[in-house]
Protein backbone atom coordinates (compact mmCIF):
# COMPACT_ATOMS: atom_id res chain seq x y z
CA UNK A 1 0.00 0.00 0.00
CA UNK A 2 1.25 3.47 -0.87
CA UNK A 3 0.37 6.88 0.51
CA UNK A 4 0.42 10.52 -0.44
CA UNK A 5 1.80 12.74 2.31
CA UNK A 6 0.24 16.20 2.65
CA UNK A 7 1.86 18.72 4.98
CA UNK A 8 -0.11 21.55 6.52
CA UNK A 9 -3.22 19.41 6.03
CA UNK A 10 -5.35 20.60 8.96
CA UNK A 11 -6.96 23.53 7.10
CA UNK A 12 -6.96 25.66 3.95
CA UNK A 13 -5.34 24.41 0.77
CA UNK A 14 -3.87 21.38 2.57
CA UNK A 15 -7.26 20.16 3.74
CA UNK A 16 -8.68 20.67 0.25
CA UNK A 17 -5.80 18.66 -1.23
CA UNK A 18 -6.75 15.89 1.19
CA UNK A 19 -10.42 16.01 0.16
CA UNK A 20 -9.79 16.02 -3.58
CA UNK A 21 -7.05 13.39 -3.48
CA UNK A 22 -9.21 11.16 -1.30
CA UNK A 23 -11.94 11.49 -3.93
CA UNK A 24 -9.40 10.22 -6.49
CA UNK A 25 -8.71 7.16 -4.33
CA UNK A 26 -5.35 8.11 -2.83
CA UNK A 27 -4.45 6.73 0.58
CA UNK A 28 -3.25 9.65 2.66
CA UNK A 29 -0.95 10.66 5.47
CA UNK A 30 -1.96 14.03 6.86
CA UNK A 31 0.41 16.07 8.97
CA UNK A 32 0.23 19.40 10.78
CA UNK A 33 0.51 20.64 14.34
CA UNK A 34 -3.21 20.42 15.16
CA UNK A 35 -3.80 16.70 15.72
CA UNK A 36 -7.47 17.13 16.63
CA UNK A 37 -8.24 18.77 13.29
CA UNK A 38 -6.25 16.13 11.41
CA UNK A 39 -8.07 13.29 13.16
CA UNK A 40 -11.48 14.83 12.46
CA UNK A 41 -10.66 15.31 8.78
CA UNK A 42 -9.18 11.82 8.52
CA UNK A 43 -12.29 10.17 9.95
CA UNK A 44 -14.52 12.10 7.54
CA UNK A 45 -12.41 11.05 4.56
CA UNK A 46 -12.27 7.39 5.65
CA UNK A 47 -16.05 7.18 5.89
CA UNK A 48 -16.74 9.16 2.74
CA UNK A 49 -14.21 7.56 0.39
CA UNK A 50 -13.28 4.20 1.97
CA UNK A 51 -9.54 4.92 1.87
CA UNK A 52 -6.76 4.59 4.42
CA UNK A 53 -5.85 7.85 6.16
CA UNK A 54 -3.11 8.20 8.77
CA UNK A 55 -2.38 11.31 10.81
CA UNK A 56 0.90 12.53 12.30
CA UNK A 57 1.31 15.60 14.46
CA UNK A 58 4.47 17.46 13.47
CA UNK A 59 5.93 20.93 13.80
CA UNK A 60 7.83 21.58 10.59
CA UNK A 61 8.69 25.09 11.74
CA UNK A 62 11.14 23.50 14.20
CA UNK A 63 14.61 22.46 13.12
CA UNK A 64 14.01 18.76 13.92
CA UNK A 65 10.44 18.56 12.66
CA UNK A 66 11.04 17.13 9.19
CA UNK A 67 13.52 14.53 10.43
CA UNK A 68 11.09 13.38 13.13
CA UNK A 69 8.28 13.14 10.58
CA UNK A 70 10.38 11.15 8.11
CA UNK A 71 11.46 8.79 10.89
CA UNK A 72 7.86 8.16 11.91
CA UNK A 73 6.92 7.34 8.33
CA UNK A 74 9.83 4.91 8.09
CA UNK A 75 9.10 3.31 11.47
CA UNK A 76 5.52 2.61 10.38
CA UNK A 77 6.62 1.22 7.03
CA UNK A 78 4.49 3.70 5.09
CA UNK A 79 5.58 3.83 1.44
CA UNK A 80 5.25 7.28 -0.10
CA UNK A 81 4.43 7.77 -3.77
CA UNK A 82 3.16 11.35 -3.51
CA UNK A 83 4.35 14.38 -1.55
CA UNK A 84 2.47 17.65 -1.26
CA UNK A 85 4.72 20.20 0.44
CA UNK A 86 1.96 22.61 1.41
CA UNK A 87 2.94 23.72 4.94
CA UNK A 88 3.99 27.35 5.08
CA UNK A 89 3.05 30.79 6.33
CA UNK A 90 3.62 34.46 5.62
CA UNK A 91 3.56 37.68 7.60
CA UNK A 92 3.05 41.27 6.53
CA UNK A 93 5.24 44.07 7.79
CA UNK A 94 8.60 45.73 7.33
CA UNK A 95 11.56 43.37 7.63
CA UNK A 96 13.16 45.34 10.49
CA UNK A 97 9.87 45.52 12.43
CA UNK A 98 8.69 41.91 12.27
CA UNK A 99 10.14 39.63 14.99
CA UNK A 100 13.33 38.02 13.75
CA UNK A 101 12.45 34.64 15.25
CA UNK A 102 9.15 34.54 13.35
CA UNK A 103 10.91 35.33 10.09
CA UNK A 104 13.49 32.62 10.72
CA UNK A 105 10.67 30.16 11.45
CA UNK A 106 9.16 31.18 8.11
CA UNK A 107 12.40 30.24 6.34
CA UNK A 108 12.55 26.99 8.29
CA UNK A 109 9.00 25.98 7.37
CA UNK A 110 8.73 27.36 3.85
CA UNK A 111 12.22 26.35 2.69
CA UNK A 112 14.44 24.27 4.98
CA UNK A 113 11.88 21.69 6.09
CA UNK A 114 10.55 21.39 2.54
CA UNK A 115 14.07 20.57 1.31
CA UNK A 116 14.82 18.23 4.19
CA UNK A 117 11.58 16.29 3.89
CA UNK A 118 11.85 16.00 0.11
CA UNK A 119 15.41 14.69 0.37
CA UNK A 120 14.49 12.11 3.00
CA UNK A 121 11.45 10.84 1.06
CA UNK A 122 13.06 10.60 -2.37
CA UNK A 123 14.20 6.99 -1.88
CA UNK A 124 10.58 5.98 -1.28
CA UNK A 125 9.37 8.05 -4.23
CA UNK A 126 11.98 6.39 -6.46
CA UNK A 127 10.75 2.94 -5.44
CA UNK A 128 7.12 3.59 -6.42
CA UNK A 129 5.40 4.03 -9.78
CA UNK A 130 3.83 7.32 -10.89
CA UNK A 131 5.41 9.24 -8.02
CA UNK A 132 5.00 12.99 -7.78
CA UNK A 133 5.93 16.05 -5.73
CA UNK A 134 3.83 19.20 -5.54
CA UNK A 135 5.58 22.13 -3.89
CA UNK A 136 3.24 24.98 -3.01
CA UNK A 137 4.93 28.20 -4.08
CA UNK A 138 3.03 31.37 -5.00
CA UNK A 139 2.75 34.06 -7.64
CA UNK A 140 4.87 35.94 -5.08
CA UNK A 141 7.77 33.83 -6.37
CA UNK A 142 8.06 35.94 -9.52
CA UNK A 143 9.06 39.27 -7.95
CA UNK A 144 10.42 40.82 -4.78
CA UNK A 145 7.85 41.75 -2.14
CA UNK A 146 8.32 44.85 -0.02
CA UNK A 147 6.40 44.51 3.28
CA UNK A 148 6.60 40.71 2.90
CA UNK A 149 10.28 40.43 2.03
CA UNK A 150 10.99 37.02 3.57
CA UNK A 151 7.77 35.37 2.38
CA UNK A 152 8.32 36.41 -1.24
CA UNK A 153 11.95 35.31 -1.04
CA UNK A 154 11.02 31.87 0.31
CA UNK A 155 8.54 31.30 -2.49
CA UNK A 156 11.10 32.37 -5.09
CA UNK A 157 13.37 29.68 -3.66
CA UNK A 158 10.61 27.06 -3.82
CA UNK A 159 9.93 27.90 -7.46
CA UNK A 160 13.59 27.73 -8.48
CA UNK A 161 14.20 24.54 -6.51
CA UNK A 162 11.12 22.87 -7.98
CA UNK A 163 12.07 23.73 -11.56
CA UNK A 164 15.53 22.26 -11.08
CA UNK A 165 14.14 19.14 -9.43
CA UNK A 166 11.64 18.76 -12.28
CA UNK A 167 14.53 18.34 -14.70
CA UNK A 168 16.64 16.16 -12.39
CA UNK A 169 13.85 13.68 -11.64
CA UNK A 170 12.31 13.53 -15.10
CA UNK A 171 14.44 10.49 -16.10
CA UNK A 172 13.12 8.66 -13.03
CA UNK A 173 9.50 9.47 -13.99
CA UNK A 174 8.94 11.42 -10.79
CA UNK A 175 6.80 14.45 -11.59
CA UNK A 176 7.68 17.70 -9.82
CA UNK A 177 5.42 20.71 -9.87
CA UNK A 178 5.58 24.19 -8.37
CA UNK A 179 2.05 25.33 -7.61
CA UNK A 180 1.82 29.13 -7.85
CA UNK A 181 -1.55 30.42 -6.66
CA UNK A 182 -2.37 34.06 -6.15
CA UNK A 183 -4.71 35.31 -3.45
CA UNK A 184 -6.64 32.29 -2.18
CA UNK A 185 -9.52 31.93 0.26
CA UNK A 186 -7.91 30.18 3.24
CA UNK A 187 -6.51 30.77 6.71
CA UNK A 188 -3.35 32.15 5.13
CA UNK A 189 -4.69 35.69 4.71
CA UNK A 190 -5.68 36.13 8.35
CA UNK A 191 -2.51 34.47 9.64
CA UNK A 192 -0.41 36.75 7.43
CA UNK A 193 -2.39 39.87 8.39
CA UNK A 194 -3.46 40.37 4.78
CA UNK A 195 -7.25 40.27 4.76
CA UNK A 196 -7.56 44.05 4.34
CA UNK A 197 -4.84 44.46 1.71
CA UNK A 198 -5.55 45.62 -1.84
CA UNK A 199 -4.44 42.19 -3.04
CA UNK A 200 -7.19 40.31 -1.22
CA UNK A 201 -9.81 43.02 -1.62
CA UNK A 202 -9.40 42.60 -5.38
CA UNK A 203 -10.71 39.05 -5.07
CA UNK A 204 -9.40 35.64 -4.10
CA UNK A 205 -9.74 32.26 -5.78
CA UNK A 206 -11.31 29.41 -3.85
CA UNK A 207 -8.97 26.78 -2.44
CA UNK A 208 -11.07 24.15 -4.21
CA UNK A 209 -10.32 25.69 -7.63
CA UNK A 210 -6.63 26.08 -6.81
CA UNK A 211 -6.27 22.41 -5.86
CA UNK A 212 -8.34 21.19 -8.80
CA UNK A 213 -6.00 23.00 -11.19
CA UNK A 214 -2.94 21.77 -9.30
CA UNK A 215 -3.93 18.11 -9.51
CA UNK A 216 -4.98 18.34 -13.14
CA UNK A 217 -1.57 19.75 -14.06
CA UNK A 218 0.74 18.06 -11.56
CA UNK A 219 3.06 16.86 -14.33
CA UNK A 220 3.86 20.46 -15.35
CA UNK A 221 6.88 22.19 -13.85
CA UNK A 222 5.00 25.43 -13.05
CA UNK A 223 1.27 25.67 -12.42
CA UNK A 224 -0.18 29.19 -12.10
CA UNK A 225 -3.81 29.13 -11.07
CA UNK A 226 -6.38 31.35 -12.74
CA UNK A 227 -6.26 33.56 -15.84
CA UNK A 228 -5.83 36.74 -13.79
CA UNK A 229 -2.73 35.31 -12.12
CA UNK A 230 -1.32 34.02 -15.41
CA UNK A 231 -1.67 37.49 -16.92
CA UNK A 232 -0.14 39.21 -13.88
CA UNK A 233 2.89 36.88 -13.95
CA UNK A 234 3.32 37.38 -17.69
CA UNK A 235 3.12 41.15 -17.33
CA UNK A 236 5.64 41.04 -14.48
CA UNK A 237 8.09 39.25 -16.74
CA UNK A 238 7.77 42.03 -19.30
CA UNK A 239 8.08 44.85 -16.78
CA UNK A 240 11.25 46.19 -15.16
CA UNK A 241 11.85 44.67 -11.73
CA UNK A 242 11.83 48.18 -10.27
CA UNK A 243 8.18 48.40 -11.34
CA UNK A 244 7.09 44.94 -10.21
CA UNK A 245 8.53 45.31 -6.72
CA UNK A 246 6.82 48.69 -6.23
CA UNK A 247 3.54 47.19 -7.40
CA UNK A 248 3.95 44.25 -5.02
CA UNK A 249 4.53 46.63 -2.13
CA UNK A 250 1.47 48.67 -3.11
CA UNK A 251 -0.70 45.55 -3.14
CA UNK A 252 0.31 44.75 0.45
CA UNK A 253 -1.06 48.09 1.69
Amino acid sequence: MTYTLITGASAGIGAVFAEQMAAQGHNLILTARRKDKLDSLAETLRQKYSINVETVSSDLASSQGSEALANELANNGWAINGLVNNAGFGDRGLFEELPLNRQLQMIQLNVTSLIDLTYRLLPSLHSQKNSFIINVASTAAFQAGPKMAIYYATKAFVLSFSEALFEELKPANIAVSALCPGATESEFASEANMTNTKLFKAGAMSAEDVVRIALKNKHKAIVITGLKNVISVYMAKLSPRSVTRKLAGWLQA
